[in-house]
Parts: C-alpha cells; structure tokens; sequence
C-alpha cells in the first residue's frame, strides 16, 4: 500500500474552507479549492512516495501515471492490463462547490475517441481553451454527497419543464413552453426546445434572462397557492441565484429544464454519457471513468460549443435521477452505488470503534480516501494510517484491504 501526495484544482467555484478543513489546514486557503484528485489523470496525477519501488524515484515520489507506465502489470493487475491497456481506468475525486459548476454533459466513448482524433489531426494545442476533448475517454461519473448537495441532473418531463417556464409568466419564452406541452415525443420535445433556447439571439439574451430573474423575485406572491407551489417555488429561488451569478447567460433558463435534486448524505446521482448537469452547491465524493472531457452549454466563461454539446446531448426525460446506497450483503457498515460501466466501482465503509473490521473487496488497483476521522488499513503483512483528507493506493496484487477506526472510507476499484 502507498500513501498518495494529491493534487487540489483550484476553480473558481470551489470553497476556501471545505477541503482545507478536512486536511486540518488552516482556513481560509489562499484561493479556492474545488477538487481534491485520487488518481493517474496526467492532468492532476497523484503521486507516490519516493521507496514506491525497489528502484526508488524522485525525492518528491513519481506520479502515479508514470508508475503505471514503468510497471503496469504489477500495479494494474493482468485483468485490469488486459482490459483498458496500462492506465488506472477510473478516477476518484473529493468535491467542494460553493458556486455552481457549468452546464456540461460528457460524450461517449465512440464520440470521445472520434472527437480526441479529429482535434489532435487539425493540430490543436493540447492546453487550448477551446478543445472540446482532451483525451481519447468517455467520462461517465457518480456523485456521492458527503453533506447536503444540491444539483441539476438530466432532463425532467417535458411536460413537467413547460409548467415550470409557464410559471414565469415570459411572453418570450411562450413559444418554448408550446414545444415542451406539445403532443408530440418527448426526446423531440426536449431537443426542439434546448435548440430553441441555444440558439436565442445574442444580442436578446439579457433582456430575457432579465425577465426571468424579475419574475423570479416576485413570483412566488402569484403563483404560491398552485398545486405544483412547491416545484414552482425552487425554480424561482434557482432561476433568481444563477441569474445574479450569470446574467445574460441563456443557460439561467436551459438549467430550468432540469431535475432539481437536494441529495442527503449517502445519496447520488449517476450521470451516463450525454446527460445535461451541473453541480451547484455541496461536498461530495465522485467517481468517473478516468478522463476530463467536458462539453459546456452556459454559466461559465470558459468555452462554450454549443453546436458539439447538442450533438453529444441525450435528449431523455430522467423521472428519478436520485441512487441510493446498498448494503453490501455480509459486509457490515460497507454500501455501494452500482454503475453499468466495466471501468469502476465506489464503496463506503462507516467505521465506529465498536465495531470489527470491515473487509473492502480487492479486485484489481483499488484508491482510498478517508472523508472523515481516522482510519487504519492493514493488507496482508502491511498497513498505514489514513487520516480525513489523506488518500491511498493499494495495487492489484494486494490482498483485501481490512479497515478499522472511527471515520468514513471510501474505495475505488473495478468490478
């Protein structure tokens, strides 16, 4: 087993406090951090201690994906080897936003290896802020709340979306709401309407979005004794916050299209390919096929393609976006969030000190992350102790990780 030295991405909606306090750092950092990274992503390698082999490395260790590199079947496993060639095939993250995430949605693997190739062919600089692809992966993902999280998460009902803008009461927006109400398919009212959004003059834009967040501030008097009060209340609040963050920006009014889910600790959501999200607020632990390919559709100033986003989106009304956690059948305190994807698979173990070790499965390279307390990993003749904040990589040949302690462990590996 080897302690892991992680790599914090500091975007701009990350929280100065959250993940400086669980490291027990001191508050506030000096910029935000978003995103604590446990893995061998070249964009964010974590890296290895200096005796992580019998050949030693650097005095600052080796990253992770040059390991693998160096000895790929020693720490991937033949079966891991075999499957996604000689790179750690997922990627495990601790989350923090304190400001919403983009709307983003993530290609496929076909649309991912087709899109990788045409933008290295047209010799786009691998760092471009305008590449839409910057590895040949899909990124398919799951996100576990920690604490209460607050997202946006696939399509709703059409139907269900034209009453929400309805509420608003927009004369601009009336011939959207007609082509989410129409009696026709679902995927194509969905399309047609996130086409009719998208594509709203420039020039326009902010007037609408005005509109939206005016009616936003007062709407709440009108239409609070409506059966769908409730719905209509959180659109309100929703479309009144990201409009003060991004004004002008049409995605205000696309996020209004989607579900709006208020996850409880241990409680996901699972965002296939194509899926339209966004996080908005909370801490959570996500796991993802290893690639950071993110096609953006607003509330953001990086790049946006709209035309690659639709493309790319799948135009399918998700009626329950929320996962919840399964026992693991004999296992005590560990639960898991099945994912139909052969490149990973997340447990939780919640240790208290009264209870016996927890026994966490050992298929292929596993990463640990200690969410909270302290823990302390024994495989075989070895162990270490993690405290909240600190990550772990135990290779593939390693027998079972046993877990002890009083604190919350969460484990990456394949199925």
């Amino acid at each position: 087993m080897h302690l892991l030295r992680t790599t914090i991405r500091p975007y701009a909606w990350g929280s100065r406090t959250v993940i400086a306090e669980l490291q027990g750092r001191p508050t506030p950092s000096a910029e935000p951090e978003a995103e604590l990274w446990v893995g061998a992503h070249p964009s964010a390698p974590s890296r290895l201690p200096p005796d992580w082999s019998a050949a030693g490395g650097a005095d600052d260790g080796v990253a992770l994906h040059d390991a693998i590199e160096a000895e790929p079947e020693e720490l991937l496993g033949a079966g891991v080897l075999g499957r996604f060639g000689p790179r750690l095939p997922y990627l495990l993250k601790f989350l923090a936003a304190e400001q919403p995430l983009s709307l983003q949605a993530h290609p496929d693997a076909e649309q991912a290896a087709a899109g990788f190739a045409a933008e290295e062919a047209a010799g786009e600089a691998a760092a471009a802020p305008w590449r839409n692809y910057v590895d040949p992966w899909h990124k398919p993902e799951l996100l576990v709340a920690v604490s209460d999280f607050e997202a946006l998460c696939g399509f709703r009902p059409p139907a269900q979306a034209g009453q929400v803008l309805a509420a608003f009461n927009v004369p601009a927006l009336q011939p959207v709401v007609d082509t989410l109400q129409g009696a026709g398919p679902e995927p194509e009212a969905l399309r047609n309407a996130v086409h009719q959004l998208m594509a709203w003059p420039v020039e326009e834009r902010a007037a609408l979005v005005g509109a939206v967040a005016k009616a936003a501030a007062g709407g709440w008097a009108i239409f609070g004794g409506r059966a769908d009060g409730e719905r209509v209340a959180a659109a309100f609040e929703l479309a009144g916050r990201l409009a003060e963050a991004y004004p002008g920006d049409v995605g205000v009014i696309v996020a209004l299209l989607l579900n709006h889910v208020r996850l409880r600790p241990g409680e996901a959501v699972w965002m296939p390919a194509g899926n339209l999200h966004a996080y908005l607020r909370g801490t959570g632990v996500e796991i993802m096929a290893a690639s950071d390919n993110v096609l953006r559709g607003g509330l953001t100033p990086k790049h946006v393609d709209v035309a690659e986003l639709l493309r790319v989106l799948r135009f399918e009304a998700l009626r329950d976006p929320v996962v919840r956690p399964e026992p693991v059948a004999g296992a005590g305190s560990l639960s898991t969030w099945p994912a139909p994807v052969p490149e990973f698979r997340l447990f939780r173990a919640d240790l208290s000190g009264a209870t016996a070790a927890v026994t966490l499965p050992a298929d292929g390279p596993r990463s640990l992350i200690c969410t909270g307390g302290r823990v302390t990993l024994r495989s075989g003749a070895e162990s270490m102790a993690l405290d909240a904040g600190q990550a772990a990589f135990v290779p593939a040949g390693m027998p079972a990780v046993e877990a002890t302690g009083t604190g919350t462990l969460f484990q990456a590996g394949t199925p």
